[in-house]
């Protein structure tokens, strides 16, 4: 049976206040990594394994995400020329936006923001930060039919933990589940939850999330207390990604991505 075209979430509403003042004008999803607006690198991935459509959320300065962008995302142009392409039929990733700032006045949170887009989203879908770099991760297909095919509710990707987040978030068992650490006492390893991820859309559905379909009143939820009971039930898998990550929350973070002399695809 062939695979449904993947839809992805890319999470763009927060404010950016340790990047101030770079996101006084700019969100930080635009800011430049080596050349292109950080949100492009996962939009090229995206691209690449097939994603048919991503919506992105938004909050500050929301509109320039969407005028930057457009309703569609081609990796053969640069994204600041698509808007003065012909208005055909486009390659590419279709593109949505929710926003959540001109909706609600505010960011929803996590939960919240994936609730309010989930109207546009596949049964399983990818979510991932659009403030993340991790240029070497692949949005695999065959990973989403495997998640897909194995009934848990989520499926995150850990990554070892970077000097700003020691402790880690989550721990990983033998068996590729994803542990709540501290109800865990034999938890061995802990990791940083990358913020990528595939979800089942009945993760956000009454049995286990508490919002209206499609959060009409703008509820704000966080995630990690859904992540951490389905954990509890066995529901979670987890990887381990070793590939570039960067957390691009402060203005050294972002100087040092673009000092960084390795090539990036």
């Amino acid at each position: 049976m062939a695979q449904r075209p993947a839809t992805a979430l890319l999470l763009a509403a927060g404010r950016g206040e340790r990047m101030r003042p770079l996101t006084d004008t700019c969100p930080k999803p635009l800011l430049q990594v080596r050349g292109k607006p950080l949100l492009q690198w996962h939009l090229e991935a995206l691209a690449r394994a097939g994603c048919e459509a991503v919506v992105v959320n938004t909050a500050w300065l929301g509109e320039q995400m969407e005028a930057r962008f457009g309703d569609h995302f081609d990796p053969a142009f640069r994204a600041d020329t698509l808007s003065a392409a012909p208005q055909t039929t486009k390659p590419g990733v279709k593109l949505r936006y929710s926003h959540e700032g001109r909706d609600f006045g505010g960011a929803l949170e996590t939960a919240g923001g994936i609730v309010r887009a989930l109207p546009y989203l596949a049964d399983v879908f990818w979510v991932a930060a659009g403030d993340v770099f991790a240029p070497d991760f692949v949005f695999d297909l065959a990973a989403m039919a495997a998640f897909a095919a194995s009934g848990r509710l989520a499926h995150i990707w850990l990554v070892p933990n970077p000097a700003h987040n020691p402790g880690g978030d989550f721990g990983l068992s033998a068996d590729g589940l994803a542990l709540n650490l501290p109800k865990v006492a034999n938890a061995t390893s802990r990791y940083t939850f990358s913020t990528i991820a595939l979800y089942r859309r009945a993760f956000f559905e009454a049995a286990w999330c508490g919002i209206p379909a499609g959060n009409p009143t703008g509820q704000k939820a966080p995630l990690a207390p859904l992540l951490r009971a389905a954990m509890d039930a066995g529901a979670v898998g987890a990887s381990l990604y070793t590939g570039r990550w960067t957390d691009v929350g402060t203005p050294e973070r972002l100087q040092q991505l673009n000092s960084d002399p390795r090539p990036t695809p």
